[in-house]
């Protein structure tokens, strides 16, 4: 009997190529493990409607729990990899038991990065999964002071939704702006405003480096010795991908695991797709990660196919959206990049349209409000 195909990592990427396998006629045995212990759901409602309690963590479902059994799936939630022996090929699970395979794809994602001094600290929060989620909103509940360490998407978010719930907000960014990764100056600053006219403070240019524990309070210092002082602290300053299964087998890992264009790592037979896979960049021969939950849907379809032999290659524009006190902003391509920025519309009234202009070629957008014409132009970048 031939092997199963395994996936390791539940979240979209992961679940998304089990389910392309079936939908592209695999009828082999097809086994999908996660380390957590609920069923595949999505993670985007994690720092808005769930932590807000607007939805419950049941509709954030991938699919009903039924239809895993129903396209024979075997999904193991709760299961850890704890080695991976490529030359076997073989995985050890964190019952010690071995499972060996035909074609493996690792999509395990990754963990969010912590600061000197907040690990085990009491107070100090993350949000990465549901359990985390459920931890903050409890938090949240008792309500403020909260500090929120990083001021990306998922901090800003993770800030609109305390707000939105009545606790007094600080956040604080290294940065001069907020959202400087994903997002050009103006941009950025015209999110902050948003921001700033609900009562948050956000401060600009704020390293914090000592955090310890005062009675019900948590105290962060910054390297200028100032204090800040909250009940329940956010640390929001990134992820870094999941590499350590790869690392321990051998196979070629550089801030990701490397794969080709088509999803294969460097080890024939086993393939990378999400958050934690480096794959050839688009047009400049360098190579990207790319951590945004559209990606990563899209690219374990694409790998899975690769998997079945149709060798499918992942080069998208990116693209995300993040939702704050009821306002959806878009954006595609690289629009945080060298170039001209237009914009017609309302900065401060974040109803606006920006394009990004670099040696007369379009390379990235920004919509606020805009849904219908963000979507034209998308595709527009994807046909450049």
């Amino acid at each position: 009997m031939p092997e199963p195909y395994v996936v390791v990592g539940t979240g979209i990427a992961g679940a998304n190529a089990a389910l392309t396998l079936r939908a592209e006629g695999y009828a082999g045995d097809l086994v999908l493990i996660g380390e957590e212990p609920e069923l595949p759901y999505r993670r985007p409602p994690l720092s808005k409607e769930i932590l807000s309690g607007a939805q419950p963590p049941s509709r954030s479902l991938l699919r009903p729990a039924s239809s895993w059994a129903e396209q024979d799936i075997e999904l193991r939630t709760g299961t850890a990899v704890t080695a991976l022996r490529p030359a076997e090929r073989t995985l050890v699970l964190d019952d010690g038991s071995p499972l060996r395979y035909d074609r493996l794809l690792l999509a395990t994602g990754g963990r969010p990065r912590h600061l000197p001094g907040t690990e085990g600290l009491a107070g100090v929060h993350r949000l990465r999964t549901l359990a985390d989620a459920r931890d903050l909103r409890a938090a949240l509940i008792d309500g403020g002071p909260v500090l929120v360490v990083g001021a990306g998407l998922i901090g800003l978010e993770v800030a609109a939704t305390a707000s939105g719930m009545g606790c007094e907000v600080t956040v604080t960014e290294t940065e001069a702006h907020p959202l400087r990764r994903v997002l050009p100056a103006a941009i950025a600053d015209a999110v902050t405003g948003l921001h700033r006219a609900r009562g948050v403070d956000v401060r600009t240019g704020v390293r914090l480096e000592r955090f310890e524990r005062q009675g019900d309070f948590v105290v962060a210092t910054d390297a200028r010795g100032a204090a800040l002082s909250a009940r329940t602290v956010v640390v929001a300053v990134g992820m870094a991908p999941d590499t350590d299964l790869a690392e321990r087998a051998g196979l070629k890992v550089d801030d990701g695991i490397v794969v080709d264009a088509f999803g294969e790592t460097s080890v024939p037979g086993i393939y990378a797709a999400g958050d934690v896979a480096r794959r050839p960049a688009r047009a400049d021969g360098g190579s990207c990660r790319v951590e945004h939950w559209t990606n990563a849907q899209d690219h374990g379809a694409a790998v899975a196919r690769s998997m079945l032999g149709v060798p499918t290659p992942h080069t998208p524009v990116p693209w995300f959206w993040t939702h704050q006190y009821g306002t959806n902003i878009q954006a595609a391509g690289h629009p945080q990049g060298p170039g001209t920025l237009t914009v017609e519309g309302d900065l401060e009234a974040l109803d606006f349209t920006a394009l990004l202009h670099h040696e007369d070629r379009l390379t990235g957008v920004v919509c606020a409000g805009r849904a219908r014409e963000f979507k034209a132009l998308r595709t527009r970048l994807d046909a450049t």
